[in-house]
């Protein structure tokens, strides 16, 4: 049995996840839920940042103590990523003390490769982002992700020589060409290596929260060089971490794409550790054509949409609707269209006819049927090129195929006449739906395991209720939610 260690990023818990995060973390369970049905050891982690100027801010907002307010967030977080039903095997949090021994050995390790030396850092310092801005960075003197002017700071700091891997890194990413996905963001890392690398700082004064220097009580580790560790701890560093080491798959979104595909492999390659085997960088996420903002207040407490829609009609929406890489569009009219088309009316409703009709042509006993049939080459393909939108399309191709292999045998009208022929029709839809059931796992785990359920031990059960609830149904609920 092989492993396949795949991480989302740890997120920051200056306040609640929004369906933006939602989606980052249901690609990486996608991926974890793939390896597993492939029988691969999978070790899949999620988790909060919480050493940051955001975290202090957060707390000070809401009136808690510092380690109250990050056990409480943390907390909020679990709980979202369990709705969504997400089967993460380690939630690491960078306030573990198990977290900081591994940051601090790794800090020992980078020094023993002559990589750290002190000065003094004089410019700009942008506290949405917890980043060192250059002029170059900024639109109108600004922030352009976070549209304000990042503050004037002057601290002396120790520094991590990132200029001393510029080489290195092209000969990496020219040897593995594949590490960066999609090609357009791997295009946007190479040409900011190929511009030229500037050593940056990696420690702020003790006044900012976070984890303490080693050997110099006046400074604290910067977030960004702790928190990319989080990757290490999960694997058992400074242990044994070999055998879970590298990662296969980091997933973050495009904003820090460029944290983990040039400072996180440098950082490795200084401490003489394999860096990760692939970055996915995400596009951004906007509702209703607008950049998810909390000063907006247009984030989108995945919780409402689950409470409507359930789960996996949320997962399958985020995973067809968002192409490798590109920026996501969340509208609520589209939601509804593409529930109604693809969930209720083609897979829900083919689903619960063939059901059905087992029951009644068959008398609910299913007895044999023919193995699999259909080539799926093409969502095998698709999947190791994390095209997930491609998949669900060729896993429709199959649900559209059926409905439409239904239309043309008519077994309601077959049974008429000739119920052996009835029952041939009826072995190879529930065959083809079984299929399609174990296609989508990954993606819908729940609805999967309701389908196998209903044609489950040679019987049908109708019991197992109907798969996606009609338009009208869905709006009744809102309603009574809402009211």
């Amino acid at each position: 049995m092989s492993k396949y260690f795949v991480t989302t990023p740890i997120y920051y818990i200056n306040d609640k996840p929004h369906i933006g995060h939602a989606y980052a973390t249901i690609l990486a369970d996608v991926v974890a839920r793939y390896h597993r049905q492939r029988g691969n050891e999978v070790v899949f982690s999620t988790g909060t940042d919480e050493n940051s100027q955001k975290t202090i801010q957060a707390a000070e907002a809401s009136g808690q103590e510092l380690g109250v307010y990050t056990d409480n967030m943390a907390a909020q977080w679990e709980e979202v990523w369990k709705a969504l039903n997400i089967s993460y095997t380690r939630f690491v949090r960078t306030t573990e003390a198990d977290h900081k021994k591994a940051v601090h050995e790794f800090i020992k390790r980078v020094e023993k490769s002559g990589d750290i030396y002190k000065g003094t850092y004089e410019g700009l310092y942008c506290t949405g982002c917890e980043e060192f801005k250059r002029e170059s960075d900024l639109v109108d003197s600004k922030c352009p992700l976070h549209n304000r002017l990042p503050d004037k700071i002057k601290e002396d700091n120790y520094f991590f020589k990132l200029s001393k891997y510029q080489q290195p890194l092209l000969d990496f990413y020219k040897k593995n060409p594949d590490a960066i996905v999609p090609a357009s963001r791997r295009n946007e890392v190479l040409s900011f290596i190929e511009r030229g690398l500037e050593d940056f700082s990696i420690s702020r004064p003790k006044k900012v929260w976070g984890i303490s220097w080693p050997d110099d009580k006046d400074q604290v580790v910067y977030v960004w060089f702790d928190a990319l560790i989080n990757y290490l701890t999960v694997a058992g560093f400074p242990g044994e971490f070999s055998e879970t080491w590298p990662a296969d798959l980091h997933i973050v979104g495009k904003d820090i794409t460029k944290f983990h595909s040039i400072y996180w492999p440098a950082m490795l390659m200084s401490a003489a550790i394999e860096p990760a085997r692939r970055v996915l960088g995400t596009g951004f996420f906007t509702v209703e054509g607008q950049k998810i903002s909390k000063s907006l207040g247009n984030a989108i407490d995945p919780l409402e949409l689950i409470e409507i829609y359930g789960v996996d009609a949320l997962r399958y929406y985020l995973l067809r609707e968002i192409p490798l890489g590109s920026d996501g569009e969340f509208t609520r009219a589209r939601f509804d269209a593409l529930y109604n088309a693809d969930l209720a009316n083609e897979l829900g409703n083919l689903v619960q006819r063939v059901a059905v009709m087992s029951n009644r042509y068959l008398e609910g006993k299913i007895g044999e049927i023919p193995p699999h049939s259909h080539d799926v080459s093409n969502f095998e393909l698709a999947m190791g090129e994390l095209r997930f939108e491609k998949a669900l399309e060729e896993i429709w191709v199959l649900v559209k195929g059926l409905n439409q292999y239904l239309e043309e045998e008519k077994p309601w009208t077959v049974a008429k006449s000739d119920l052996d022929a009835t029952s041939d029709i009826l072995h190879h839809a529930i065959s083809d739906i079984l299929q399609i059931a174990t296609l989508l796992l990954p993606f819908m785990p729940s609805t999967s395991q309701k389908i196998a359920s209903i044609f489950a031990n040679g019987t049908i059960n109708l019991d197992a209720g109907v798969l996606f609830p009609k338009a009208d149904t869905i709006e009744k609920t809102e309603l009574e939610i809402k009211g």
